[in-house]
This record gives structure tokens, C-alpha cells and sequence, in this order.
């Protein structure tokens, strides 16, 4: 019977040998990365997009090598969030990245299972995103940029480089009220302190933003706050003609409003969120689970200031201010 036994146990040994050798010689699977942002196309988006795969770089994942990347872009038309969510979760990605809360939002009711990145200027808390910031439960983590909350901060700039301020319209888009309504809510609080009126314009089509302007110019806006939207920033260089030709002061949420016009820019330091969001990828792509990474909020912020464009409108705007400047376009 022992010698009977031998050729078994040897054959066994031999079996398994070929089965490890086997499944060495498989090429492993490369992990995906699905990213899914409103926001359309563009030389800002493109930046955004580049800084987001230096982040993955330095963490050691080279896209077309050891990782892939599949973008989906809604140009701006929130309704074709879902259709693309969907996509990705069919494509059975590893991980999405959300660039934005309309995306998160879409990508978070197309799976339950797909861990879910997403970078978002609302709260995630008050949109459902997550439980709370530090135990977010479920597969959804990421960044929070606290967009609405510096709305105020951004009101008593305006004031600073106009002391005559009175009213000021905040251009919004009623078709993304996760970022709108709390930023209209922050604002009218911020206006009220300072005794500055508030002149609530919504847009949700591009076609309606030339008499958005005409509307703020007959109510004697003094300036103007231009709040964060992918739609908008699909016509930002129409509403950047708009806001010259009425010779309005304005301030925007995102930075690259600025270098193509804009007056002035108060936010969080946008490319440093997008390479940051490469950081929870990389957690989750090595088994980390959303439920146990924290939400993060941003520290470091900027203010940018576009010279030239203050001295095309007439603007002239205090040292005191200048000197708080993290950058000047001259």
C-alpha cells in the first residue's frame, strides 16, 4: 500500500507544480480607472486631467502600463451622467474618479460595489455622497473643496476693491442645486453682514446668459460672483466677453478663470485637489476601502488677481489687497 501511495503523492506534486507555473506565466490583469467629470473638454479640464495622472505617476501607476484610464465627459449636459456612469460600471472599472458632485452623484446610483473618488466643491454630506467626512460608510470617498463656503469670503473681497459696493448679482445654475442653493443660502448671509444686496440670477441655458447680463445692468449690479458649473464653464470665454463688455468686477470659484480674463479668483488650489484625489485611487487600488479613508477638506487656498483686466474695466484695486495676492497676472 505504501508503494501504491508514491506515484499518487507524485503526481499530485507535479499537478500543482504546473498549475503554479501556469498561472505565473498569465499576465495579470491591469487595474482601471474610470474617470467621470460634468465639465466639458477643455484647456482647463485638460490640465486638471494631467495633474490628476502626475499624482497617479508619483505614486508609481503609469497610465498604458501598469494602469488604464477611461474618461467620460458629459459636456456640460447633466443628463448624460447616468448613460456614462453606466458605461464605466460595465466596463467593471476598478475604481471611479468623480471630478465633480453631479458625477459623484451619478456614479454613486449606478453602483453600490465600484469604489467611488470624488472631488467635489459642495458638501458630500448635505448632497448624500457620504455619512459624514470622517467616517464616510459605503464606497464613496474623497475631497470636499467647501465651494458655497467661501462665498462670503469672496463677497468681502469685492467689497474691498469696491467700497461703493451695493448690489451684487451671483450668476448660478438652477439645473445644479447641490452647488447652488447652499452657495445662494452662504452668500445671502454674507451679504446681509456687509449690507450688500443680493441679485440671484439664474441661468440653466447658454442662450439665456446675454440677458442674465442685460438683467443684472438694468438692476445696477455693481459686480459680479460667478459660482462654479460645468456649464458655465463650457461658455467661459462668452461669459468672460459678457462680463467685459459690462465693465462689471467680478470674482470666480475656480483659478483658471483668471490667466483668460477674469478679475480676481478666491478658491482652493484646484490642480493640488487633483493630484491629491490620485492619492485615495492609489489607496483603493491597493485594497483600501472607501468606508475607512476620510473625507478630506482643502488647506491651502488662492487668490489671484488679473492686473490688466482691472485696468481695462477701471478697477483700481488697493495694496493691501494686491499684498494678499498668491499670484499676479500682469
Amino acid at each position: 500500500m505504501k508503494k501504491a501511495a508514491a506515484p499518487s503523492i507524485l503526481c499530485a506534486v507535479m499537478l500543482l507544480a504546473i498549475a503554479v507555473i501556469a498561472e505565473a506565466q498569465q499576465p495579470k490583469k491591469v487595474p482601471q480607472i474610470g474617470v467621470l467629470r460634468s465639465i466639458p473638454l477643455t484647456p482647463g479640464t485638460k490640465t486638471y486631467s494631467e495633474t490628476f495622472r502626475q499624482g497617479l505617476r508619483e505614486l508609481g501607476w503609469v497610465e498604458g502600463q501598469n494602469v488604464m484610464i477611461e474618461h467620460r465627459y458629459a459636456e456640460g449636459k447633466y443628463e448624460r451622467l447616468p448613460d456614462l456612469a453606466a458605461e464605466l460600471v460595465r466596463l467593471n472599472v476598478n475604481v471611479i474618479f468623480a471630478g465633480d458632485s453631479s458625477a459623484a452623484l451619478a456614479a454613486k446610483r449606478a453602483t453600490s460595489t465600484i469604489p467611488i473618488v470624488f472631488n467635489t466643491l459642495g458638501d458630500p454630506v448635505r448632497t448624500g455622497l457620504v455619512t459624514s467626512l470622517a467616517r464616510p460608510g459605503g464606497n464613496l470617498t474623497g475631497l470636499a473643496g467647501l465651494g458655497p463656503e467661501l462665498s462670503g469670503k469672496r463677497l468681502e473681497l469685492l467689497k474691498e476693491i469696491v467700497p461703493a459696493l451695493t448690489r451684487v448679482a451671483l450668476l448660478v445654475n438652477p439645473s445644479n442645486p447641490d452647488i447652488a442653493d447652499p452657495t445662494i443660502q452662504e452668500t445671502e448671509v454674507a451679504a446681509r453682514s456687509l449690507a450688500v444686496q443680493l441679485q440671484v440670477v439664474k441661468v440653466s441655458e447658454p442662450d439665456k446668459l446675454k440677458g442674465a447680463f442685460s438683467a443684472m445692468t438694468r438692476e445696477r449690479a455693481n459686480a459680479v460672483m460667478v459660482v462654479s458649473d460645468p456649464m458655465f464653464a463650457g461658455q467661459r470665454q462668452r461669459i468672460l466677453g459678457l462680463v467685459e463688455k459690462s465693465r462689471l468686477p467680478a470674482i470666480y470659484v475656480e483659478t483658471s478663470w483668471v490667466p483668460g480674463g477674469g478679475l480676481m479668483s478666491y478658491a482652493p488650489s484646484l490642480p493640488g485637489q487633483f493630484r491629491r484625489a490620485a492619492y485615495y485611487v492609489d489607496k483603493i487600488l491597493k485594497g483600501a476601502k472607501p468606508a475607512d479613508l476620510p473625507v478630506e477638506q482643502p488647506t491651502k487656498f488662492e487668490f489671484v488677481v488679473n492686473l490688466k483686466t482691472a485696468k481695462q474695466i477701471g478697477v483700481t484695486i488697493p495694496p493691501e489687497v494686491l499684498a494678499r495676492a498668491n499670484r499676479l497676472i500682469k
